[in-house]
């Protein structure tokens, strides 16, 4: 029995989870369409409504957004979708206010032929025959999950029940949450990078998901219009011939995993010989990985190719044959090995601080080139310590 009550709790509350992902899912399509239109307004998320716009800290627009998974059903004067929206806007939207913001219901289903919710669309708008009828629907027994809502709707005075329905638009119709990646890809369609359109929009919704979460823990009131045209046209110039997308982000990476995944390698091998502190060692263990992973998803989304890869190598192999030389002219012939970890230390330091190279020209996210400086430390083609090639041999010899 208690296993049958979790399971159907389980299964009613997916509709509820369903409904919540499509809301804020929604924004961004209302973000993407309507933006353009209002470049000095934002949205939020669950600060007024669902979903609103707002105009100096005014809001403006209020969205009430619901979603039938798979429902054929019309939209009728009846619905409890209608209720209830109608319900929150007379608790928080003043109804009979003609300065209070827009009202729109924005609903999965469509209105049936000849409704109050057909009425009240934007194309076709007949607002008395709404009102006609909402009104008729109000004063029907009708069913008890509604009743107060409609009566608490024919209190209004009739001047505010007309004002209330003058302010309410329908948009029905609207997509599934299935098809809601389609809308924002359509809203973007001329904003598509040629050939890597689907990296594109997945870096759009990674930046939309953060967005949305900061709306939700209220770490963000609102997002303004122009900042977000802003971080999408930023997302879009990471794809011209002089930029690169960042795919690897550091709060993807779980550090402890991935340090104990790759201490043995032997470019940390090269850091311990010129006792780099552990901290930093960690930290240079996620920018290998880091780097590592995103070359080859760069060239798996054909973003560059190896050619090229290998003339930034071969660049980084020059730069650190100029200062190991520096490096080995500097130390005495009898040196010993704690000298030779000095040197070999600073050596590191300085060259992974070095921002003058770079794989592309606007290119300038540092963990690459550190991580790609750690990739050629491993194949032995550079290292720090003095005797790094007679020990690298000795490692690899040892390995085999």
């Amino acid at each position: 029995m208690e296993t049958y009550a979790m399971a159907q709790g389980s299964h009613n509350a997916a509709p509820n989870a369903i409904g919540y992902q499509h809301q804020t899912w929604w924004a961004l399509v209302e973000l993407l369409r309507s933006g353009p239109d209002r470049p000095d307004s934002a949205i939020s998320l669950e600060l007024y409504d669902d979903i609103a716009w707002d105009q100096a800290g005014t809001p403006t627009e209020l969205l009430q957004v619901k979603h039938h998974q798979g429902s054929h059903r019309a939209l009728t004067d009846r619905a409890t979708d209608v209720w209830k929206t109608f319900q929150v806007w007379m608790d928080t939207a003043s109804p009979g206010n003609p300065d209070g913001p827009t009202l729109v219901l924005v609903t999965t289903q469509v209105a049936g032929e000849g409704s109050a919710m057909a009425a009240l669309r934007a194309l076709g708008r007949n607002e008395e025959t709404a009102l006609d009828r909402l009104e008729a629907v109000a004063r029907e027994a009708g069913s008890e999950t509604t009743r107060t809502t409609r009566q608490k709707f024919l209190d209004l005075a009739a001047s505010e029940r007309r004002t209330f329905l003058h302010r309410i638009r329908v948009v029905d119709g609207s997509a599934h949450v299935e098809d809601v990646h389609a809308a924002v890809r359509a809203c973007l369609q001329w904003t598509l990078p040629t050939g890597h359109e689907e990296l594109f929009l997945s870096m759009v919704w990674q930046w939309w998901d953060s967005q949305a979460l900061a709306l939700l823990q209220g770490r963000l009131d609102s997002l303004d219009v122009g900042a977000a045209q802003a971080a999408i046209a930023d997302i879009r110039d990471q794809f011209t011939r002089e930029n690169l997308p960042t795919l690897i982000h550091l709060a993807e990476v779980n550090e402890d995993e991935i340090s104990e995944q790759y201490r043995t390698r032997p470019f940390v091998q090269q850091m311990k010989w010129v006792a780099y502190p552990p901290r930093n060692l960690q930290k240079a263990i996620v920018d290998y990985y880091r780097a590592y992973t995103q070359a080859v998803q760069w060239v798996d989304e054909d973003l560059i190719g190896v050619a090229e890869l290998t003339r930034f190598e071969d660049e980084l192999v020059d730069e650190w044959e100029r200062e190991f030389e520096w490096m080995l002219d500097g130390l005495d012939e009898d040196a010993d090995d704690a000298a030779k970890r000095a040197v070999g230390k600073e050596l590191l330091r300085t060259l992974l601080a070095q921002t003058g190279i770079a794989v592309r020209s606007r290119y300038n996210d540092p963990f690459f080139a550190r991580g790609q400086r750690h990739i050629l430390a491993d194949s032995g083609r550079i290292g720090w310590h003095a005797d790094f090639k007679a020990r690298i041999e000795e490692l690899l010899s040892i390995r085999i």
